[in-house]
């Protein structure tokens, strides 16, 4: 939720690790997102991925690290998903959301 109490939604690329639970974003710790998280640790996020008559919601609480294995693994996953490495901005951070809801049509 913004500062407004309204909701935020912004179009992001994210990886999701099924065996561990975890859907990462890669970000900038300037970034609206980030903020929004930093101001309320563990508060409720979802992403959501439409592909033609397919889509997938996943839900959790979400908090913003700065740790470098966890950045690591972050770029690793974005890489092997998106075929291409993160931008490498300063200030970048990971938003790691705790799925305990997945919620999808024809996956």
């Amino acid at each position: 939720m913004r500062p407004t109490g309204s909701p935020h939604v912004a179009p992001v690329r994210f990886t999701w690790d099924a065996r561990s639970g975890l859907a990462r974003v890669l970000t900038v710790d300037t970034s609206r997102k980030a903020r929004n998280v930093l101001a309320a640790p563990g508060g409720r996020v979802a992403l959501c991925q439409v592909d033609n008559f397919s889509w997938v919601t996943l839900e959790g609480t979400a908090h913003v690290t700065r740790d470098a294995g966890r950045m690591a693994e972050g770029v690793s996953r974005y890489a092997r998903r998106y075929w291409s490495a993160p931008p490498d901005r300063p200030g970048r951070v990971v938003i790691e959301i705790t799925v305990d809801r997945v919620l999808s049509l024809n996956v």
